[in-house]
């Protein structure tokens, strides 16, 4: 971390959220309990038994860790958590925010997650606490274990900025998702264009017309009949005009009439009828006259409808002028596919040259990462023998992720506790108390970490001057962040700006845990416990005392 507050700051790390309350009721041997905490560390100390592992196992819960029912106090009907968080202000002058973490576990049925009293999904706590609060001991590794988290860690010791690779990384993802965006694979697109240009190139070839049916039909009608037609024409002619045809017949009936004043009107209609038999005959003369036999003009007609009658049964169409607008959605969908396969070029463009770029800035990360990684292994080696592991070794590997390769994504800090080990991942080879010491060391050289951090029995299996390191380390650490000890050790708990007394009451018929904070006073006694068992020892109190008064010299 850069640095904030930190113990003489006031509330709040300049850095993040920090923890302030947390309440307890019914887990475990706890009945109900709340504990404050401040900036610094707080050491949480008492007998084995007395119920230090359910604090941590409550935080775990606000953090989205699996619930056990089993954990319900008996008799209870379910198990609650609560954790006060107040987040820095936004920017100055600006007010903390406060919001609170529930965690409700029934005896039976699912458990339930609240954040601010409204319900949220269990996994959202996880995310909401992640980078919050991190638990280190002999049961939890809360993201140490993570190459995420490994790899931070190096990024942070080595100064590796990822700022443009991350940069790069979501150019290349955005261009990504703009070529998705426009559907299909590019072979897909390209076999579509060549079967569009293919249809459309034909449809115009064949140029079909709005009404081409009804007339192609006629004219081959026409054509088809032409010898008959003409017969029939000139057949007619004869009838109208020929001698006794009827031209002449009508010429007599009107001479039969003609000046005979019962028969005036009917003379002039029969005037007109002499006159509309002349034009008639007149009109079909023309029209037999104009009809000629074409035996080529019948064959291209033929075909023609052919054709036609081809594209509508290609094409699933009913009509010639089904088929014209067919064709006119066809050159629609050829114009919009060209335009998007014109996208698609220059889209694939940019995407070649973002993906350039982007292995370019993963070789220069990658480079920096395993540059900074045997650094940071001899830093870790070198804290974590002054942490009582002085036969410890420490490798930092760095490998590519294949997702992104040339970065060095794939981070992982191995340990060999004891001589003639091999190194090997963390998970593997490192107890609880390893576990938390190594991360207490990757603190230590400047791997930064959350505001909260806990530290459950990080003293397992040392004493000594390997404890006194240790305290030294966790003073450090607590100086910028806000540090959770849960610790047997007196050297360990002395270092802390406070202290809790976890204690076991038992009235004959149960038994409950509370939480006391202690005053100066109280620390005496309770470190005295710690150092010989016995609260009243004199010797004891006066090396208390001493403890005391050593981490009150040094100051903060």
């Amino acid at each position: 971390m850069d640095g904030g507050p930190g113990r003489d700051g006031g509330v709040l790390y300049a850095s993040g959220t920090m923890l302030v309350e947390l309440a307890v009721r019914d887990l475990g041997v706890i009945e109900s309990a709340r504990i404050t905490l401040a900036p610094g560390a707080t050491a949480l100390t008492g007998e084995t038994g007395a119920g230090k592992t359910m604090v941590v196992e409550a935080l775990q819960l606000v953090c989205g860790s699996r619930a056990d029912p089993q954990r319900v106090r008996p008799g209870a009907a379910e198990s609650v958590v609560e954790a006060l968080f107040v987040a820095p202000p936004s920017a100055p002058g600006e007010p903390e925010t406060e919001f609170v973490v529930r965690r409700v576990v029934p005896v039976d049925g699912r458990s339930r997650a609240y954040v601010d009293d409204a319900l949220v999904p269990v996994g959202r706590l996880a995310e909401l606490t992640e980078g919050l609060v991190e638990i280190h001991g002999q049961h939890s590794q809360q993201g140490l274990l993570s190459t995420g988290a490994q790899r931070a860690a190096l990024d942070r010791f080595g100064g590796v900025d990822t700022t443009v690779l991350e940069e790069c990384r979501a150019e290349v993802r955005r261009l990504e998702a703009d070529l998705e965006s426009l559907g299909g694979d590019p072979d897909a697109r390209q076999r579509e264009l060549e079967l569009l240009r293919h249809q459309v190139a034909e449809l115009d070839g064949a140029s079909p017309e709005a009404g081409e049916d009804e007339r192609l039909e006629l004219e081959e009608d026409l054509l088809d009949g032409a010898v008959e037609h003409r017969a029939a024409g000139d057949a007619a002619i004869a009838a109208l005009v020929d001698d006794a045809g009827v031209a002449d017949r009508l010429a007599q009936v009107v001479a039969s009439v003609a000046g005979r004043s019962p028969y005036a009107d009917l003379t002039a209609r029969l005037d007109t009828l002499a006159v509309e038999l002349t034009e008639v005959t007149s009109d079909l003369r023309r029209v037999a006259e104009s009809i000629e036999v074409d035996d080529a003009r019948l064959a291209a007609v033929r075909e023609r409808r052919q054709l036609l009658a081809d594209l509508r049964r290609r094409h699933g169409v009913g009509s010639t002028d089904e088929l014209v607008e067919f064709a006119e959605e066809l050159r629609g969908r050829l114009g919009d596919l060209e335009g998007l396969l014109g996208r698609a070029e220059a889209l694939d463009e940019e995407l070649r040259l973002a993906r350039a770029r982007l292995a370019d800035e993963a070789g220069i990360v990658g480079d920096a990462r395993r540059e900074a990684a045997p650094r940071l292994a001899a830093a870790v080696e070198a804290t974590l023998q002054r942490l009582a592991l002085p036969s410890c070794r420490v490798r930092v590997q760095v490998d590519d992720d294949p997702a992104l390769p040339g970065a060095g994504g794939r981070v992982e800090v191995l340990l060999a506790a004891n001589p003639g080990a091999p190194p090997a991942p963390l998970a593997r080879v490192a107890s609880g108390g390893e576990l938390s010491r190594v991360m207490l060391a990757l603190r230590l050289v400047g791997s930064g970490g959350p505001a909260t951090m806990v530290f459950d029995e990080v003293d397992a299996g040392i004493g000594g001057e390997a404890a006194n390191a240790v305290a030294a380390a966790l003073s450090e650490v607590a100086d910028e962040h806000q540090v959770l000890l849960v610790t047997h050790l007196a050297q360990i708990a002395s270092v802390a700006d406070a202290q809790v007394l976890v204690e076991k009451t038992t009235d004959g018929s149960s038994t409950t845990t509370g939480l006391r904070p202690l005053d100066r006073a109280g620390r005496v006694v309770e470190l005295s416990r710690m150092l010989s068992g016995s609260p009243d020892s004199e010797v004891a109190r006066q090396h208390a005392e001493e403890l005391l008064a050593s981490r009150e010299g040094v100051g903060r």
